[in-house]
């Protein structure tokens, strides 16, 4: 089966408008008690006993950036709803609007199966998941160089540290949080990891002549493509323009670990304060089978961002337009290789989490939280300062309502928690979904959901 990079990687990211960024359970969770799945937040937080109903128990779909669709999206005049390339949008009212590096994020998570239950002197969990991640990040002279194209000669436009990521595995992951004391309970989870692909694409530098009916190019690129039976093909020239794939298969193992901590306060000034923290996801994935290809530096002339059919009653539609921007992409890297098959291993984007959470002394069914979380990934790497109200007025609900501000912005979140002995539900969000294009899309990239069914055992807590 034969594919091309651009499908394999930047149709992921395009579609991701359309379809839902990160791949751990919903940061709104971390101070809710009796939530089954704290533990994928910090592993020595201890939930009620339960059992994940198949594929339904942990589903979590979510997008986040600082740019959304909102920002390549028009409404024109003669044209209706297309893409910034068309002429009716002012160059400078589409640029305006964009950021140095213009970032965009996308994860899906589901647990296939998951429990949680008391023994061994303490809180043990069980977990088999899939990890869907795909990043992207544009500097700001990618959009220009597109938007102004031919300018006349010796225009140059610059552009580096262009990256399209992508990375799909699933987990077995085995846990055990031990309270060491009344104040003091500590856990770990260590993970098996499973391979499926993992995609890295690069421009380290690039630059642009625009001369007086060409576009001249000079990059540094490299992608590594770690997939069971895939090769990549050529063109005429000798270069990449597409991935053949045959039996498919798993094509990487790994390791990853989580560590946490909690310490609860019961006496003194400091009676009702909990402090936790948390490193999740330290480990790698080792990959049998890589194929490298790159451009060390290579002129070449690029065609690109002149057949985007602008008016949809040509009968292209506006997916159509994102498909074709994603083929002149995909030439942008213009990149040669020597087919070789080797080993490759990859690190996982590890997350810190630091909290603090105070229960009201005339009502501690109320607490307040304030989360902390980093995730390391190079450089789609994100902060967010996350403060939350949680009430648990009963032993089988809960709420949570969150404000929180990170490197994408601000955004408020919820969460509603049943968990009567015998059945548990729960839906929420960490970035509620805003305004709605015509077709019910976000227009801004960070929204997320996440949902799940799952049968209790038991209160723990």
């Amino acid at each position: 089966m034969k594919t091309s990079i651009r499908k394999t990687a930047l149709s992921l990211l395009f579609a991701s408008f359309a379809g839902g960024a990160m791949a751990q359970t919903l940061n709104s969770s971390y101070f809710m008690d009796g939530f089954a799945y704290r533990h994928e937040l910090n592993p020595a937080l201890v939930s009620d006993s339960y059992v994940s109903i198949p594929v339904l128990g942990n589903i979590n779909v979510g997008m986040q950036g600082n740019v959304g669709l909102e920002n390549f999206l028009y409404n024109t005049p003669s044209y209706g709803l297309t893409t910034f390339l068309n002429p009716e949008v002012g160059t400078q009212e589409f640029l305006d609007e964009l950021n140095d590096n213009n970032k965009l994020q996308f994860s899906y998570d589901m647990s296939i199966f998951s429990m949680g239950f008391k023994a061994f002197g303490g809180f043990n969990t069980i977990g088999l998941n899939l990890r869907t991640q795909v990043g992207m990040n544009l500097p700001y002279g990618f959009f220009e160089f597109a938007k102004k194209g031919l300018q006349g000669d010796n225009t140059y436009y610059t552009m580096d540290d262009l990256s399209i990521r992508a990375l799909g595995y699933a987990e077995l992951a085995l846990g055990h949080a031990h309270r060491i004391n009344k104040n003091l309970t500590i856990g770990a989870k260590l993970k098996l990891l499973f391979g499926g692909a993992d995609m890295d694409a690069t421009i380290e530098q690039m630059s642009v002549q625009t001369m007086a009916d060409k576009w001249l190019i000079k990059a540094s690129a490299e992608v590594n493509t770690s997939l069971k039976g895939a090769t990549y093909t050529l063109d005429d020239a000798g270069k990449v323009d597409g991935i053949d794939v045959e039996s498919p298969g798993l094509g990487g193992f790994g390791l990853g670990l989580d560590m946490g901590a909690t310490y609860k306060f019961t006496e003194g000034t400091l009676e009702g304060l909990t402090l936790s923290a948390a490193l999740l996801d330290l480990g790698f994935i080792s990959w049998s089978d890589n194929i490298v290809a790159t451009n060390e530096g290579e002129e070449f002339v690029f065609n690109g961002f002149e057949n985007v059919s602008l008016d949809n009653n040509e009968g292209r539609e506006l997916k159509d337009q994102f498909e074709v921007m994603g083929d002149d992409l995909e030439k942008l890297y213009s990149v040669r290789t020597d087919g070789k098959v080797t080993g490759r291993s990859t690190m996982l984007a590890a997350t810190l989490n630091v909290g603090a959470e105070y229960a009201l002394p005339a009502y501690d069914k109320l607490k307040f939280g304030l989360l902390s979380s980093t995730n390391f990934n190079g450089p789609f790497t994100w902060t967010e300062a996350r403060v939350s109200a949680n009430v648990n007025p009963t032993k089988w609900f809960g709420a949570s309502v969150n404000y929180a501000y990170s490197t994408f912005g601000s955004s408020f979140g919820m969460l509603l928690n049943f968990h009567p002995k015998g059945f548990n539900f729960f839906i929420g969000t960490d970035h509620m979904i805003g305004e709605v294009n015509s077709q019910f899309i976000p227009l801004s990239s960070n929204v997320n959901l996440s949902m799940g069914f799952n049968i209790t055992l038991g209160h723990n807590n």
